[in-house]
């Protein structure tokens, strides 16, 4: 045993005490590590991680560096104390945990908005209005406490994957075996574990006995990992091939094994995971940009009202007081308080709506997000495929080139009977695959388990009216598949009268045979011609797509290896796509959305799952893993432009490809399920986890959870995403045509000296109408199925468009006009209640016809018929309430109204309807303008 390296570097020597001769300075060397690990990418992070380094080397080695015992682990107390001190606790704790109450408050001055609410309601109150500023007071309450706990809830990716970290370890040291905390421990410790414990640090094996590994949290493969002590050689291995290693977090399922300690807390895979997802800062919607850059317009606006008023009072010769209050009055009147309220109930009624079909938002911003998006990075397996392993086609030597296809014939889970008169070399071919397969049947689940491929060949059964005879025999002995035999052989039988049944690659299985099955079940020769023409099969097979299972059998058992088969036959078979999934991606791509498709399966198959689910694909479309290490963020967002597969990828790649996207200014939206996908789907615009195969940490750090796990899902989630921006657009122009035209109605009489057309009552009502329920309900209008023909809006573009702003002065103008008129030709020489009756009723009307108008930018009110259930009632209970103010003594009182006749009130719908009346010839010219109806609607 060599000298302590953690004694001596912490005494400032160097020591030798490394597999070779070099010197090696522990602390010096880890310090430099962790600078590596800070700066590096996510892929980088994996490569220069100690698993990367310590899988090449004999457990010798490991020992002689870490200066361990391989049986009695560590025994020196003042050593393990410098350990701990030098690599800190095992625990992956968040450094800068900040309190709940900063960040509550954080969420008031980060907002522009919500700022100008702040200052509108201060200034309210040292006017005396205090119904104002209460109203206003507890609409900023209400949203920033909604945004508040969303964001709160969205953060909750790193408790998650702390969760994965066991609490116990079974521990060695000075050769007695206990069980300990597992924060204790430190790099040398040498630990053990069996089924069903979780990997509390990365491991470097010593023992591994028919033990494998569930890695699906880390490494995202559904297959559990098979383990040994051996040495795995070749550089830059990725994390899956690292089969020495064991990774916190992951959990043993079967077996048993023991190991050292290479790394734990932040250093390990778990902890690199880890450190990215702290660092990561989620960026903002397009959203909040909007409503941040709305906020700033409209504090601009105030100001320009108050600078405009103060110069006209100041002319008039009024006092420096009353200028102030009349045009700080005007500015708060301005600014639409239940704007961000509305917004807010908006977004959570279209997460009810998403949660109906299917997807769980999140965060409330993220609900607009989705109609933003003009990039989706979407997994191959599950989320665009059924992830079902099926059986498409089945050959036999006498089926010459043509195999038999069974893709276009029936579903996935093989319930359509295909053939019922089928050869006897057909029938061979099936029973080898039955016999030859270990899927077990679920009582409790109804369905076949076990691995995919086995699976797929009992429910093909089904096609040509065969059964599942493994309970009729008895197996003798079996030979399971590995990855250097690549083939699997079973016997069969009793007595003298037993067979042996093979499965495995074509290569591997046309070795072992000598004969073949031909049609009517006699055996035949295995001659050059034959061999050529299964191998040119198989190439065809592969050519499209298809995973190629060769079966042979044997009228004798075996008992090393099979010998002096008789080939039957091959079956391809893949994962189909999703059922829906070809029209989802075609109606994604004529909105103007970029697909780009990304797994880890060869570029062959990935190209023909890419073409057959209708992804456009050319000479520059594929770009591979390998590929993509070697490029830079710079490059890779130069290249990616044409990209629609990354094959031969890892999770690890996914967060360089949102970040090489977002530097073009692309709004991304990326899928995953495992821990290793979490920091993607943090830092992605929107960040989509699977909901039934996905991990708790990637649905911690997702926006959005599919329940189904399907792409279909996604689609409607993005056109409910659009329809949303609409509708916000549409009681913005509401709000702010109403705003203007109350505001100019104050400033016209404040300008030519006349009395206030509205009371305070009266000004309140308005205020309800143009913030409350009718407003609200524009915010559910039903998604017009034309806005999938839409591109997706930039992330730097205004909700305030030219085309609103546009609206809102049509709007008002006819609402200024129109109340106006009303209210000078019925004023004689001093103000009467009806005068103030009229002028009241006719804005309240005005209102309602402009909401009638603001439903659609583009369609007419024939078009949209009563479907908006939630705006119906909202505009009858306020003309309802409208008429109590005016016919009802109670309310008379409160509005300082009078009756009207029913003549009066046909004059006033006459009047207030010609904003209506406006908004349908604008939308009946546009129409008819077809070029320029074109490019508003892009606009919009």
């Amino acid at each position: 045993m060599t000298d302590n390296p953690y004694m001596s570097a912490l005494n400032g020597s160097s020591v030798s005490g490394s597999a070779t001769t070099e010197e090696f300075d522990v602390k010096t060397y880890f310090d430099k590590e962790k600078e590596i690990l800070t700066s590096a990418t996510s892929t980088e992070k994996m490569k220069t991680s100690s698993s990367s380094r310590y899988c090449a080397m004999s457990v010798d080695d490991i020992v002689t560096q870490l200066d361990t015992n391989p049986t009695c682990g560590l025994s020196n107390p003042q050593d393990i104390s410098n350990r701990r001190a030098m690599h800190g606790l095992n625990e992956l704790d968040s450094d800068d945990e900040e309190s709940l109450f900063w960040k509550f408050l954080e969420t008031f001055y980060s907002d522009p908005m919500i700022m100008l609410l702040i200052g509108s309601a201060f200034i309210s109150f040292l006017m005396g209005n205090i119904d104002d500023a209460v109203s206003i007071t507890a609409a900023i309450v209400i949203v920033v406490t909604v945004g508040f706990v969303q964001e709160y809830r969205s953060e909750k990716s790193l408790e998650a994957l702390n969760r994965l970290v066991p609490e116990m370890a079974h521990l060695t040291r000075n050769h007695a075996t206990e069980t300990v905390l597992a924060s204790h421990l430190v790099p040398g410790d040498l630990i053990h574990f069996s089924v069903g414990d979780r990997i509390p640090a990365d491991v470097r094996l010593t023992e591994a006995v028919h033990l494998t590994i569930d890695e699906s949290n880390l490494t995202g493969e559904t297959k559990p990992a098979k383990k040994s002590a051996d040495v795995v050689l070749g550089p830059n291995t990725s994390i899956n091939e690292r089969s020495n290693i064991a990774f916190m977090g992951t959990l043993v399922r079967e077996g048993h094994g023991s190991g050292i300690v290479i790394a734990t807390s932040k250093e390990t895979a778990f902890g690199s995971v880890f450190d990215m997802m702290s660092s990561i800062e989620k960026p903002k919607t397009p959203l909040q940009n909007a409503m941040d850059k709305l906020g700033g317009q409209l504090s601009m606006f105030s100001f320009a009202v108050i600078g405009v008023i103060g110069i006209i009072g100041l002319i008039q010769g009024r006092s420096w007081l009353d200028v102030f209050q009349v045009s700080v009055s005007l500015a708060v009147a301005a600014i639409p308080e239940g704007l961000p309220i509305i917004v807010t109930v908006t977004l959570a009624l279209g997460v009810l709506r998403m949660a109906k079909e299917k997807a769980i938002v999140k965060r409330l911003p993220s609900v607009e997000t989705l109609g933003s998006v003009n990039v989706i990075c979407s997994d191959k397996t599950g989320t665009l495929t059924q992830n079902h392993m099926t059986v498409n086609q089945v050959w036999t030597p006498s089926m010459k080139l043509s195999p038999l296809i069974l893709e276009d014939n029936f579903n996935s889970y093989g319930t359509h009977h295909l053939k019922k008169d089928i050869s006897n070399d057909v029938k061979l071919l099936m029973n080898v695959g039955c016999l030859c397969n270990n899927s077990k049947y679920s009582v409790e689940k109804e369905k076949f388990q076990g691995n995919p491929t086995d699976i797929a060949i009992i429910e093909v059964l089904k096609n040509f009216d065969l059964y599942d005879i493994r309970d009729s025999v008895v197996r003798v002995n079996e030979l399971p598949f590995s990855s250097s035999r690549k083939f699997m052989a079973v016997s069969c039988g009793t007595g003298n009268d037993i067979e042996t049944f093979v499965k495995g690659a074509s290569e591997k299985i046309l070795d072992l045979c000598k004969s073949y099955y031909t049609q009517t079940g006699e055996v035949a020769p295995l001659t050059q011609e034959v061999v050529q023409s299964i191998n040119d099969v198989v190439n065809k097979m592969a050519d499209e797509g298809l995973r190629v299972l060769a079966f042979a059998k044997s009228k004798k058992a075996f008992e090393n290896t099979p010998k002096d088969l008789i080939f039957c036959g091959l079956m391809g078979m893949n994962d189909p796509p999703r059922p829906q999934i070809k029209s989802s991606i075609q109606s994604l791509i004529r909105g103007g959305v970029h697909i780009i498709m990304i797994t880890g399966d060869s570029e062959k198959t990935a190209a023909n799952i890419a073409q057959k689910i209708g992804m456009p694909m050319n000479a520059n479309s594929i770009l591979t893993g390998d590929k993509l290490e070697k490029m830079n963020e710079i490059e890779l967002s130069d290249a990616i432009q044409n990209v629609t597969v990354f094959a031969r990828t890892n999770p690890e790649h996914k967060l360089k490809i949102v970040k090489a996207l977002q530097m073009r200014g692309d709004i991304v939206a990326m899928t995953g399920d495992g821990v290793n996908d979490a920091p993607a789907l943090k830092l992605a615009d929107i960040g989509i986890a699977m909901g039934m195969n996905g991990t708790d940490v990637a649905k911690e750090a997702a926006d959005m959870v599919l329940t189904d796990d399907d792409f279909s899902t996604i689609l409607q989630a993005i056109k409910e995403g659009k329809g949303i921006f609409n509708n916000i657009q549409s009681f913005l122009t509401f709000q702010l045509s109403t705003s203007v035209a109350a505001l100019s109605l104050v400033a016209l009489a404040t300008l030519f000296n006349l009395p206030n057309p509205l009371n305070a009552m009266q000004i309140l009502w308005i205020n309800i109408i143009m913030d409350g329920p009718p407003a609200q309900s524009l915010g559910v209008e039903p998604v017009d199925p034309e806005v999938m023909n839409k591109p997706p809006r930039k992330r730097n573009d205004n909700v305030l468009t030219m085309a609103v702003i546009r609206r809102v002065l049509q709007s008002s103008f006819f609402v200024i006009i129109g109340t106006m008129y009303v209210y000078v030709r019925e004023m004689g020489d001093s103000i009467t209640r009806r005068d103030t009756t009229m002028t009241f009723t006719c804005f309240v009307l005005f209102d309602m016809f402009n909401a009638l108008a603001c439903r659609s930018s583009t369609k007419s009110v024939t078009e949209l018929g009563l479907r908006n259930t939630m705006f119906n009632y909202a505009v009858g209970g306020s003309l309802l309430g409208q008429l109590c103010a005016i016919y009802v003594p109670f309310f008379q009182e409160i509005f300082q109204t009078e009756a009207l006749s029913l003549g009066d009130l046909f004059y006033l719908v006459m009047i207030s309807s010609t904003v209506w009346i406006a908004d349908e010839i604008r939308k009946y010219w546009m129409k008819k303008n077809s070029t320029y109806f074109s490019g508003y609607s892009n606009y919009v």
